[in-house]
């Protein structure tokens, strides 16, 4: 810009002179010499104020130049990564440019440092590998700032490390999901003829430990999340997903793989994105049906400002395939919009459907079985006090409303689910094996952000996401991330036919849960949930169960806390 500034001055003086000539000629025949001897000595003037201009843009096009040598590019490299704790040798300060055009960097003034404070902010980065269009990803590349190391781009889209080449056509990028849980259980001694059941006073469990792993070739994008912590009680390892997606259309991604199906709108939020640590129990169990993690799928996903669509065929999950026997079938649907948007309100609603066309065949047998038990929304037992098991099982399925509403800072959902099992003709025709189950679920929620950006409506996921943190925690200068409140009632029941000869006794447990979340930056969440519950008599013997946990009704609490990082 500086050197066109200069060669604009010199062609202003140029065409200034030549009009003085003009004019000197056409004075000299006018016989006005007075007044061309005023306008040249005017000329004369101008020249030299332009030529002390031309100086000094000279002189700071050179101190500009001399600031921007490879040597003093390294050095300023140098001096940004020791200011963050990370000192660079040599070689990779030469290569890292600061300032200046940095492409998909996000342009003048891109550096390592500023690069690094823009991840700070934001909410949490998902749980799932990344499913992006080419697109999307290159303008979050420029968003967020990247570096420049020897034609390769280092940034944080999304708050997610990621190595890409300059034009972003081949990329990686590595997460992570970590979620460690610690509490306990009060109130939980048995009565005469019970068993306690795992309800420890204090314990805990590496929830999730998974490492989304995402390669991209333009909108070609292959994900692989390892989990080495999804259980109840941890020392398991499994595999979370694994799947290849094409996300060249407008706004739709297509899957096929190891993945997790999106039905219901608690089912399709992050897990980093939770109010509660846990979901309702009957979202749980209705996900379970025909998706949850790691469940092998194919089908798609399509979302616009105000509304989302997806629908997925499913078969099994991972690493329950009985050899030699039939897999499960499956597909799940679900759909939602935001009838009214405003700058303080959205107003969600939906539809989530999902079915078990043909139950897996776990034994040599044709009797197909289904088990369907939870927690007390809290994943520090392996005791499940809610439980059923039905026999003979031809088809499962389950279909509800989804609501929701958020107003300002205060958010308020909640869904209602209807499970049916349809019997097959596999069994010895005995009549406890006879006649169409049904089991029902409903939750109510609310949630309000105290301090920080409040939570939000995510079009990509057609849910609601969590609270962003537009200041990381900085008490020194008055900055304390976000904070929210959150409160949950739910009810599921697993009785049904209860007066009948084919009656399912599965007991219904009702929760009432509070939970406080506190984000110091969009990659950090320390949560702490009270959990209050209650589960009817199931009677287990009349039920084919050999426990028990619960033969007159059972209630307890439960404490619990979790720390998790996000990346």
């Amino acid at each position: 810009m500086i050197r066109r500034s200069a060669v604009s001055l010199l062609l202003g003086s140029s065409a200034l002179w030549g009009a003085s000539s003009f004019h000197q000629a056409h004075a000299a025949s006018a016989s006005d010499a007075q007044q061309i001897q005023a306008l040249q000595r005017e000329m004369q003037e101008m020249r030299r104020e332009m030529s002390g201009q031309i100086s000094v843009l000279r002189q700071r096009l050179v101190r500009a130049e001399s600031r921007n040598t490879p040597a003093a590019n390294a050095a300023q490299a140098r001096r940004v990564a020791a200011s963050k704790g990370q000192p660079l040798p040599e070689s990779y300060a030469r290569d890292i440019h600061i300032g200046g055009d940095s492409g998909m960097g996000g342009g003048m003034g891109s550096s390592l440092g500023s690069a690094m404070q823009k991840a700070d902010l934001g909410t949490p980065p998902s749980d799932r590998g990344v499913s992006s269009s080419w697109a999307s990803f290159r303008a979050a590349t420029e968003k967020e700032e990247a570096v420049h190391m020897g034609g390769m781009v280092v940034g944080f889209p999304g708050g997610r490390p990621t190595i890409s080449s300059e034009d972003g056509m081949y990329a990686m990028s590595i997460g992570l999901a970590f979620h460690e849980d610690i509490g306990g259980f009060m109130g939980m001694s048995p009565r005469r003829g019970e068993s306690k059941g795992d309800y420890e006073g204090l314990t805990e469990n590496a929830r999730r430990l998974r490492i989304p792993i995402s390669f991209r070739y333009k909108n070609w994008i292959a994900n692989i999340t390892p989990d080495f912590g999804s259980s109840n009680a941890d020392g398991s390892a499994t595999l979370y997903e694994a799947n290849l997606n094409y996300a060249g259309f407008h706004n739709t991604v297509i899957t096929a793989g190891y993945f997790q199906p999106r039905v219901t709108e608690e089912d399709s939020e992050s897990s980093n994105e939770f109010e509660m640590m846990e979901r309702p129990a009957i979202t749980d169990i209705v996900r379970n049906i025909a998706a949850g993690d790691a469940r092998m799928s194919v089908g798609a996903l399509h979302y616009g400002k105000r509304w989302w669509i997806a629908g997925y065929l499913t078969g099994q999950s991972y690493g329950k395939r009985a050899a030699g026997y039939d897999s499960q079938t499956g597909g799940t649907f679900r759909v939602a919009g935001r009838p009214y948007v405003s700058k303080d309100i959205d107003v969600h609603v939906g539809v989530s459907a999902i079915s078990a066309f043909k139950v897996a065949q776990a034994t040599a047998s044709d009797d197909r079985s289904a088990t369907f038990a939870e927690q007390p929304e809290v994943d520090l037992t392996t005791t499940k006090l809610l439980s059923a098991t039905v026999g003979n099982v031809g088809s499962i399925w389950s279909a509800g409303p989804e609501l929701g509403f958020r107003w300002k800072r205060l958010v308020l959902k909640g869904e209602y689910y209807n499970i049916g099992v349809t019997r097959g003709n596999n069994s010895s025709g005995s009549a406890a094996e006879q006649g169409t189950v049904n089991f029902t679920g409903y939750y109510g929620a609310a949630n309000y952000t105290i301090f920080g950006k409040p939570r939000s409506y995510n079009i990509k996921e057609g849910a609601f996401a969590a609270p962003g943190v537009d200041h990381a925690f900085d008490p020194a200068h008055g900055y304390w991330g976000a904070l929210e409140v959150s409160a949950r009632y739910s009810v599921t029941d697993l009785n049904s036919n209860l007066n009948s000869a084919n009656a399912i006794r599965g007991g219904q447990q009702t929760v009432w849960s509070a939970g406080l979340n506190w984000y110091p930056n969009r990659h950090f969440r320390f949560m702490l949930d009270f959990n209050h519950f209650i589960v009817s008599d199931d009677n287990k013997a009349s039920s084919g169960s050999t426990s028990l946990y619960d033969i007159m009704g059972r209630h307890g609490n439960s404490v619990a806390g979790r720390i998790q990082a996000a990346f």
